[in-house]
């Protein structure tokens, strides 16, 4: 039963993935259409075709390898300026749009050209992508990351909104016995003989007590207590319990000892403890919650693209034996699979509870690939949006002075930058990958 849920949990995460890509092209597509561009081909997925259909002038289909896709619209590089509309004249008429360059990079721009004005059919010399109005370029390339944006709005409200999250309560789940610090390095351990005996068992907390106030302060929620008790270091403590309907005021001193810091789990200070596990519940959130939870995922990712060529360099150092995987550093498909499968795989967590876990990781995968895509550097969506920003200051900037309009941004001469970033992204990839099967990060 656990292969079986931990197979069902692998296949629900790579069908949200296929899907995240699909709808992501998607979201190029359609404003591609609308604004009367021939999109020629639409695939999710990279390698060898395994299906296809063409409805229309647009062949859609899947490909073998599911880890992209990508929508064919035509018109993407504008005619070399040095020979004017030659290439769309050469295209229109039937042939073959030919390299006349010799410099290395020159031929590489002729070449893309060429293979982009093969598509080009007669009729088609209104309705090519670099000819649009810079906005509306802009909107195509856009939409796709609006779609995963949107995405990882939907998924993380229908998470959070409609499922909830659990929240700590006031009331005692379990009372440890004795305090075992951090330092201690395994605090599940028995407790010994050597060991101090808690406040909490000190005090007679029992599973089941509600704590209702502390020292005098009228208790409101866990993470209110819980400050308190950090808070009150080494000193006396008076706890107003309800036990089965009786109000009963128990008596302690919490002692100090090692913990992390709630908010940053790498960070550990000596504070007050009491020794106590709180109950916690499923509840809805609110709006609120979501765009809370939203901004700070969007700050933590965009921290993480920010150091991402050192993260990934550490992540090649794990696979290699040379330190240990950081928990929270970034992983590939593979890696975000296999967590994926070892969450639907834990028998003792509700299905409803392990299904939910997992769209939250396909909402953080859509949340980041929408950022990812908005980097200004080609491959990427923001590396065709910045070229036709500047396009339009451009021009704008021409009109202004009475100038000579300078005519479009050719993004044929970004193409080396293209597969510079091309081979840093597969690169990392494949760094990814091996790290996730060679040091995986797991649940346990």
């Amino acid at each position: 039963m656990t292969v079986i849920a931990y197979v069902l949990g692998v296949l629900l995460f790579a069908v949200g993935v296929a899907v995240s890509i699909a709808l992501h092209e998607f979201g190029h597509l359609i404003p591609g259409k609308l604004f009367n561009v021939r999109v020629s081909e639409y695939f999710v997925g990279f390698g060898r075709t395994i299906w296809s259909k063409r409805i229309g002038e647009t062949e859609y289909g899947l490909k073998a390898i599911p880890l992209g896709g990508y929508c064919k619209l035509i018109g993407m590089l504008p005619p070399d300026e040095r020979r004017g509309t030659e290439d769309e004249q050469d295209a229109q008429e039937g042939e073959r749009v030919r390299s006349r360059s010799t410099g290395m990079f020159s031929q590489l721009m002729d070449d893309a050209r060429s293979a982009e004005y093969e598509l080009v059919q007669p009729g088609d010399e209104d309705r090519m992508f670099y000819r649009l109005p810079w906005w509306k370029r802009v909107i195509i390339m856009g939409s796709g990351v609006a779609v995963n944006l949107v995405l990882a709005v939907i998924l993380f409200g229908a998470v959070f909104m409609g499922h909830g999250v659990l929240v700590a309560k006031p009331q005692v789940q379990a009372v440890s016995q004795c305090v075992i610090a951090v330092r201690d390095g395994d605090q599940t351990r028995e407790c010994t003989s050597a060991d101090p005996q808690s406040p909490a068992a000190k005090a007679g907390l029992r599973a089941g007590d509600e704590i209702t106030d502390f020292n005098g302060t009228r208790i409101t929620d866990y993470a209110q207590l819980q400050k308190l008790i950090r808070g009150n270091g080494d000193g006396a403590a008076r706890l107003g319990v309800v036990r089965d309907g009786e109000r009963l005021t128990l008596t302690t001193d919490t002692t100090v000892s090692a913990r992390p810091d709630p908010d940053d789990p790498e960070t550990v200070s000596r504070v007050g403890f009491l020794g106590i596990t709180p109950v916690q519940e499923t509840e809805r959130q609110g709006p609120g919650y979501v765009i809370d939870t939203m901004s700070s995922a969007t700050w933590q990712t965009l921290k993480t693209l920010g150091r991402l060529p050192v993260e990934v360099y550490h992540v090649g150092r794990a696979a290699l034996g040379l330190e240990e995987r950081d928990p929270e550093g970034p992983m590939s498909v593979v890696g975000a699979g296999r967590v994926a499968g070892e969450i639907t795989s834990q028998q003792q967590t509700p299905v409803v509870d392990r299904f939910f876990s997992v769209v939250l990781i396909i909402a953080g995968l859509n949340l980041f690939l929408g950022l990812f895509n908005l980097v200004p550097l080609p491959p990427m969506d923001g590396g065709q949006i910045a070229p036709t920003l500047y396009e339009a200051l451009r021009r704008g900037w021409a009109r202004l002075r009475r100038r000579p309009d300078p005519g479009f941004v050719d993004a044929a001469k970004l193409l080396p930058l293209t597969y510079v970033m091309a081979t840093l992204i597969l690169v990392g990839s494949v760094v990814l990958i091996l790290g996730d099967i060679l040091a995986p990060v797991t649940l346990q």
